[in-house]
């Protein structure tokens, strides 16, 4: 067993353990009452799942095992006198709950790298589809194409015992994730650079290598890799990806499948796909004006266009955050390191100052401060990654560390199928009556 299973193993055991005698002792007290408004709503805010790995509060934002944002980017491990924190240090953190040290993440990287090779069939997929299928749709097939050696349904249809379950989700997760810059850099110059493709180079670490294998030779760029799938790893188990996983791996499909289901939802414009969209419409803006330079009056006339045509403000807005989105603020400050003065850069930071007072004036908008995605387009187009089209390929990368880490402990607590209560509008309207 490898040292991370291992402690991964005496961690999830004792906290089985706990959970049960927990269970036994309060299971019947009531969490909270639902309305009729969530019933019909989505289930908003909710509380009817556990998630290990990171909880977000609306005020304080996104916490990872406890560890905001910037503390994360001050106390992870970083690359050869980098700056910006290693992904291979957030996995580890969010796995076992407890921050790693440089020999951890180098053990991480290295072992990551052994497993990263990607089975001959799931380039003959990729191959087959048409060459304008979107990125997004490339990645799920690709993705669920990796079932075939799944080592949790092999084992399965051997008669693996309940108790084991957790192990070979272990295995199968940690080779997703080291395939998956693979995966994702052959479908970027498959689609973009003529299927050109660059090996890999495995002196580098997970992020660092997935710039390379982009194509992206800036060193600046490699940083930015490692922020933003350090950034975008995780957002609590009820965003619609994380929580789309968590409900197929709860039948016990295995995480290929679970997380090209994930992807699936991730794909959407009101969820991952929106990153995309935020430099579409921004795009569309500096052609509208005919500059890239438009001063903060044309950018609040511009808005008040997009609002009074019916549109919303890509960018905008959070389903529980009631403040700036610290992963906002995360690429915000490295922008303000790393790049003196870029136009698209410069558009982001004066939206920041005139969408919220706009959106404010309103009356009804209860967040309207920025997200995650409000500003990685104009980063990544600054280091010549203009296909945005493929932008949701880059966080799908990065949710893989959350959700793999949650599914793992899902298999080791033995959490059983999710399968919530449904009802009918005409029992909603008895229900009333009868009140």
């Amino acid at each position: 067993m490898d040292r991370l299973k291992q402690k991964f193993y005496d961690k999830a055991s004792a906290l089985k353990v706990e959970i049960k005698s927990l269970l036994k002792e309060h299971g019947a007290k009531t969490v909270g009452e639902v309305t009729l408004k969530q019933v019909f709503g989505g289930a908003r805010g909710v509380k009817t799942m556990t998630w290990e790995t990171s909880a977000l509060d609306p005020n304080e934002g996104i916490r990872f095992r406890g560890y905001t944002i910037p503390e994360l980017r001050e106390a992870l491990p970083k690359w050869k006198n980098g700056k910006e924190p290693l992904p291979e240090g957030l996995f580890w953190l969010m796995l076992v709950d407890e921050m790693p040290t440089q020999e951890d993440v180098e053990w991480l990287a290295d072992e990551w790298e052994k497993r990263s090779t990607i089975p001959a069939h799931t380039y003959a997929v990729l191959e087959a589809l048409a060459p304008d299928t979107h990125p997004m749709t490339q990645f799920t097939m690709g993705i669920a194409s990796m079932n075939y050696d799944s080592v949790f349904a092999k084992r399965y249809s051997e008669g693996m015992k309940k108790s084991d379950y957790w192990d070979a989700t272990y295995e199968d997760a940690m080779n997703l994730i080291a395939r998956l810059p693979k995966l994702a850099a052959y479908i970027y110059r498959k689609v973009y650079h003529n299927g050109e493709h660059i090996e890999a180079d495995t002196s580098l670490d997970w992020a660092g290598n997935y710039a390379h294998m982009l194509g992206m030779k800036d060193a600046d760029f490699t940083s930015l890799m490692r922020l933003y799938l350090t950034i975008h790893a995780d957002h609590e188990g009820g965003n619609a990806s994380a929580h789309t996983a968590h409900l197929i791996n709860s039948t016990l499909a295995d995480v290929y499948l679970s997380y090209s289901g994930a992807m699936d939802s991730l794909a959407g414009p009101l969820h991952g796909l929106a990153n995309q969209e935020v430099i579409k419409w921004i795009f569309e803006m500096t052609k509208q004006l005919g500059t890239t330079k438009p001063s903060k009056d044309q950018i609040a006339k511009y808005v008040q266009d997009t609002l009074d045509s019916g549109r919303v403000i890509p960018g905008y807005g959070h389903a529980v955050l009631r403040k700036p989105d610290p992963r906002f603020t995360a690429q915000k400050t490295f922008a303000q390191e790393y790049i003196k003065d870029d136009d698209y850069v410069n558009i982001v930071w004066n939206l920041f100052e005139v969408v919220p007072p706009i959106l404010d004036s309103l009356g009804k908008v209860k967040n309207p401060w920025p997200n995650v995605d409000a500003h990685s387009g104009a980063l990544l187009v600054h280091y010549g990654l203009k296909e945005y089209g493929y932008y949701t390929v880059l966080f799908g990368v990065s949710r893989a560390l959350g959700v793999m880490a949650a599914s793992c402990w899902s298999r080791a607590l033995g959490l059983p199928l999710e399968r919530p209560k449904s009802v009918t509008s005409k029992w909603v309207k008895e229900f009333i009556s009868a009140s």
